[in-house]
């Protein structure tokens, strides 16, 4: 058996209940991220352009990319289906956003974001371990696997 398969049925066996509410939480931060970089479209181009990520086209439709994982990303973690997969998918972004973006930034400035951005990335790795849980809409599926 392959070792990703592994933490997957030790993570599905291994979840505690109180555990989903922070992936419902992490779900509609990424989804509350999302909106809020939609929303300031031309800082958050800026806050991409200032960590040198590209030219202007390649950051706008970067922008968008990222825009909408966050989104889609955020509304399936907090349903519970396909919680591992999209936490995968939005990992390199919360990456980039702790390493190129927040600590060029400066880390100590006040109202800085990347402890923020830290907690997320953390979260996202835990997730992407633990997987669904007892709140979710793949539970059905996860738990009748385990009946047969």
């Amino acid at each position: 058996m392959n070792m990703l398969k592994k933490i997957q049925i030790w993570g599905d066996h291994h979840h505690p209940k109180w555990l989903d509410y922070f992936r419902i939480l992490l779900g509609l931060i990424l989804i509350w991220k999302g909106i809020d970089f939609y929303i300031n479209m031309p800082a958050f181009s800026n806050l991409m352009r200032g960590a040198f990520l590209g030219t202007a086209v390649s950051i706008s439709l970067l922008a968008h990319l990222i825009i909408m994982l966050h989104l889609i990303g955020g509304l399936a973690i907090t349903l519970g289906t396909h919680t591992r997969v999209f936490c995968l998918v939005n990992l390199p972004i919360l990456i980039g956003a702790v390493f190129f973006v927040n600590i060029s930034g400066g880390i100590f400035k006040p109202y800085s974001e990347f402890w923020f951005s830290v907690s997320v990335l953390i979260g996202l790795v835990c997730f992407a371990i633990e997987g669904n849980g007892v709140l979710s809409v793949d539970r059905e599926k996860i738990y009748h696997k385990e009946a047969l």
